[in-house]
């Protein structure tokens, strides 16, 4: 068998200038020819030896002027071996030989195509070593690579442009077969930084790109994070986030986010990669600010970090260790509704210094995707149309996100949208009319966001001081009670000019019938004339009022009381914790199981509080304390219409008996409205520590719920329990939904069985009303203090 040495050359006392004579008639372009294309006796023309061999010649033969057809025939067999995609080791030969005889390289459409090759070669790198001196020479075949090809960018600037797209082929492809290797990351280095701009705003706004292979090509960015060597990695991957946050590619970023979010926190176990790992992370986590499901992914391998940190004596992990525990903080104060989740981390990092909340807030406020501070995006921002999702966001005024997230649900609410836009208001000066232009300039805008302030001014109410932070649950209620009064006196007033035309009309308008040719039938031209309606009831009361009675029987003479009241919302408490309870309490259904989550249902309370909001399925990541199944909206309902005893304290005084008896009070609702909204009451008063405190319990929402409503006030029987259909979601607003022809089917058995049980007793037929989901509004933040309101909306 051939050894290697049989092609090294042989040196003996002759001079230098002999053996080139002596080697040039040897060593010609033929048997180089013949070497790179069938080998050399045993020897496949594919063994790094052959290249090695002809690099060794190459230097001896440098002055001589045969060496230039060498070059020629070695610029075509290059471009043809690279094409084969060879592995490392060859391919690093290859490199090191054309390094140093750069006239080997080809030259300007071939030279194109053979950065291109190798390129792509590079990306079918893949080491399967363990052993700590074959990675080694892994990372440093490949580095040879990407020196080569950094020298041919240097001499041919044409040739840039066309790998780096190249490169984005390759990471973008969607082909499951194929899994480009992270040895790519190598290239980044070589590629100017001043580019940056340039090439991310070319790739986000390319319509070409479609959203999965930038999905793609971001997350094996993050994996080259991974790559040793590599720099100014987390430079281009940030680089790319913030690209796609300029043109409100949110969709990618969430995917992205949630997809990676835990393999870019595993980097920062290794000191050589932890610098960029954690750039990359803080502004992945800083950034995903509309839900705290990418925190708490990571929030199990905090404390673990951190202990690492403490005790690996590294000298650079001390000051890494504090700007971990920074983003860490940063973090917490952003989701800070999730305080037994967090116990161990602040225990951990709880002799570390504490950001200042001026800091923390400007953190927050400069990372979040719509901020107009990045370094490119601002530019971008202001040419931005709509999102993906074709809707319209709203701005920040300070501290108004409570009015912002009412809007936008007020505004998904299809019939109210429909019945606001198509009303005739006669140029009138009236809120009503500033909800009119609002909704009418957020379904045809096309801005990115919009920013109401005019409305602000408007409907904020009195008592809300100017940029504090404030109920979400009491501004509905407010706005909702303005329109209502508003609409009532300007009928009045139109009433007594008998002349002239109401300057509302909402009751001779079929929400069906009021029609646009500009946007899905959304606008207040065109309105078509229906049969009259007119039932004296306000566009509110028609859209969110109902009525429920309240009922006392006196337990001893048996007389009840009665009174209908109307409501526009649903105020439900969670059932008393037995373990806080000094007094026995009325009879209820039995507390469930308290979980950590976020929020609650419309982020009312019970008084003037910001609040929060129960979690969404696919929009927050919770914890469960019990293995026990959590509380649901139905159980909150039932909860609410459950007959309730008065005694002692609370005894009834009963105009009959003339003095305090014991009662029972129950409460049904005997009318239902359009769209039910819900509120939960998150806070409730600690007597012994003197403070308001959040509930926490994880509440579950279903998509579809069916209230009990009672045909007639006559009766004030309980209401019967609730019936749901079930996948677990959160909300605030509810749609009636119109029964299919199996539903009426089902319904009037019901009610034919539930008539033939109430006529003997004198009761009354009780209706199962569903509703859909439709929206909610959420609330992170477990104070009523601080915090932030953001809506989901169908």
């Amino acid at each position: 068998m051939l050894s290697r040495s049989r092609l090294a050359p042989r040196f003996s006392k002759r001079t230098h200038a002999s053996i080139a004579r002596s080697s040039s008639i040897f060593f010609s372009k033929d048997f180089v020819l013949g070497l790179l294309q069938q080998g050399y006796e045993q020897l496949d023309h594919r063994d790094p030896t052959i290249i090695e061999y002809i690099h060794s010649c190459l230097r001896l033969l440098i002055s001589c002027p045969s060496v230039l057809d060498i070059f020629s025939v070695i610029q075509v067999e290059v471009l043809r071996m690279v094409c084969e995609h060879p592995k490392p080791l060859l391919c690093s030969q290859l490199s090191t030989l054309l390094t140093d005889f750069m006239q080997c390289v080809p030259k300007d459409k071939s030279g194109v195509l053979f950065c291109q090759q190798l390129i792509r070669t590079i990306s079918y790198f893949h080491c399967y070593a363990n052993q700590e001196h074959e990675l080694r020479e892994y990372v440093g075949q490949v580095t040879k690579v990407s020196t080569l090809l950094q020298n041919i960018w240097k001499t041919d600037r044409a040739t840039l442009l066309p790998s780096l797209q190249e490169v984005f082929a390759i990471i973008s492809s969607t082909d499951p077969s194929f899994d480009p290797s992270t040895a790519l990351a190598c290239l980044v280095q070589h590629i100017p930084i001043q580019m940056i701009t340039v090439l991310i705003k070319s790739l986000t706004t390319d319509p070409n790109v479609k959203d999965a292979s930038m999905t793609k090509a971001l997350c094996r960015m993050i994996d080259w994070l991974s790559w040793p060597l590599a720099q100014h990695v987390d430079i281009w991957v940030i680089a790319l986030l913030k690209g796609l946050a300029a043109v409100q590619k949110f969709t990618i970023l969430i995917d992205v986010t949630l997809l990676k979010i835990e393999l870019v926190f595993a980097r920062l176990w290794f000191p050589i990669v932890r610098q960029g790992a954690l750039a990359v992370l803080s502004h992945m986590l800083l950034s995903f600010q509309h839900s705290p499901e990418a925190f708490h992914l990571v929030v199990p391998n905090v404390v673990q970090l951190v202990h690492s940190l403490k005790t690996n004596g590294l000298p650079t992990s001390k000051v890494f260790l504090l700007q971990f525990t920074e983003l860490i903080h940063c973090m917490m104060y952003q989701f800070s509704g999730f305080p037994d989740l967090y116990d161990q981390i602040i225990e951990a990092i709880k002799d570390l210094p504490k950001p200042a909340e001026d800091k923390i807030k400007f953190v927050l406020n400069q990372s979040a995707w719509t901020s107009q501070s990045n370094s490119f995006a601002s530019g971008l921002l202001k040419q931005a149309g709509k999102s993906e999702t074709g809707k319209t966001g709203l701005i920040n005024l300070g501290n108004t996100c409570y009015m912002n997230s009412i809007i936008q649900i007020l505004f998904m609410a299809t019939d109210f949208r429909r019945h606001v836009l198509s009303l005739q208001l006669n140029g009138s000066n009236t809120l009503m009319k500033k909800l009119q232009l609002l909704f009418a300039f957020l379904a045809h805008t096309q801005r990115a966001a919009y920013a109401p302030k005019n409305f602000l001014e408007a409907s904020r109410p009195p008592w809300f001081n100017a940029g504090s932070q404030q109920d979400c649950s009491e501004y509905l209620r407010f706005l909702l009670d303005r329109l209502h009064e508003e609409e009532k006196t300007i009928r009045v007033l139109e009433s007594a000019k008998p002349n002239f035309g109401p300057s509302i009309d909402v009751d001779n308008k079929d929400p069906k019938a009021s029609t646009s040719s500009r946007e899905h039938g959304e606008s207040c031209s065109n309105v078509a004339e229906t049969e009259s309606t007119n039932d004296g009831r306000t566009l509110i009361e028609k859209m969110f009022g109902g009525k429920s009675i309240t009922g006392i029987r006196c337990m001893q003479c048996n007389c009840i009381s009665e009174k209908e009241e109307p409501f526009t919302d649903l105020s439900l408490a969670f059932c008393p914790s037995a373990s806080t309870q000094d007094s026995p309490k009325p009879q209820r259904p039995s507390e469930e199981p308290k979980v950590l989550c976020q929020g609650s249902v419309n982020g009312g309370s019970e008084a003037p509080e910001p609040s929060s909001a129960s979690s969404l399925t696919k929009g927050v990541h919770y914890e469960q304390v019990t293995t026990e199944p959590p509380l649901s909206v139905p159980d909150l309902v039932n909860y609410f219409l459950a007959p309730e005893i008065l005694d002692e304290d609370n005894a009834y005084f009963c105009e009959k008996c003339l003095s305090l008896q014991r009662a029972e009070r129950t409460m049904k609702v005997v009318t239902a409205p359009e769209y039910l909204i819900l509120t939960l009451l998150r806070f409730s008063y600690d007597a012994k520590c003197h403070v308001r405190r959040k509930i926490l319990d994880n509440v579950t929402i279903p998509q579809v719920l069916r209230l009990p409503v009672h045909a007639s006030a006559s009766s004030a029987q309980q209401s019967s329990p609730l019936q749901v259909e079930y996948p677990e979601s959160s909300e605030n607003l509810a749609k009636k939904l119109k029964p299919s022809q199996q539903d009426e089917e089902d319904e009037a058995k019901a009610r034919m069985e539930r008539n033939e049980e109430t006529i003997g007793s004198g009761g009354n037929p009780v209706q199962s009303v569903p509703y859909a989901l439709v929206s909610v509004v959420m609330h992170s933040g477990i104070s009523s203090e601080s915090g932030h309101y953001y809506s989901y909306c169908s």
